[in-house]
């Protein structure tokens, strides 16, 4: 598994949650996957940016492959696509009730998983901080912080 994260402290904490490589996403993603010694990857999961990456992770796939994301990116050309036969898959947490889908159990399925691998120590959550209950000036607190680009981990509020 392959990594981003652009501060040393971040770098280290993506590593020892099971990375075997940590690409600077400050870096064209392309040149920092060659600089690790990959040709290339089978599939990218794009949680934020995409729009900014877009090129460079359609230069990391390998033909065939796949790029998931789940953030909403500005305009992209999926026509690029095609030259690779690369595939997009977008994921929706709420799709499946949204629309109750025939699978809707699925959602069920899936979450009560999550949860096994986590009380099992197989799966490690990303929480960094929980900040306490929701209130102005913890809102305050969890903005300063996402706003100064040194959070590690997610901020947690507490109390909805």
């Amino acid at each position: 598994m392959i990594g981003t994260a652009s501060r040393p402290e971040s770098q280290a904490w993506v590593k020892s949650l099971g990375a075997d490589a940590v690409l600077d996403h400050h870096q064209p993603l392309d040149q920092e996957l060659k600089a690790a010694g990959f040709d290339g990857v089978d599939m990218v999961i794009s949680l934020n940016q995409t729009d900014h990456h877009f090129e460079a992770i359609i230069a990391a796939l390998k033909p065939q492959g796949k790029l998931a994301l789940i953030d909403d990116p500005e305009l992209i050309d999926v026509r690029k696509l095609k030259m690779k036969s690369l595939s997009l898959h977008w994921e929706l947490m709420f799709t499946r009730p949204l629309f109750t889908t025939d699978d809707l159990a699925k959602q069920h399925d899936m979450l009560s998983e999550v949860a096994a691998m986590v009380d099992a120590g197989r799966l490690t959550t990303t929480l960094g901080e929980v900040l306490g209950p929701v209130n102005t000036d913890n809102l305050k607190r969890a903005h300063a912080l996402i706003e100064s680009n040194s959070t590690i981990g997610k901020l947690v509020l507490e109390g909805f």
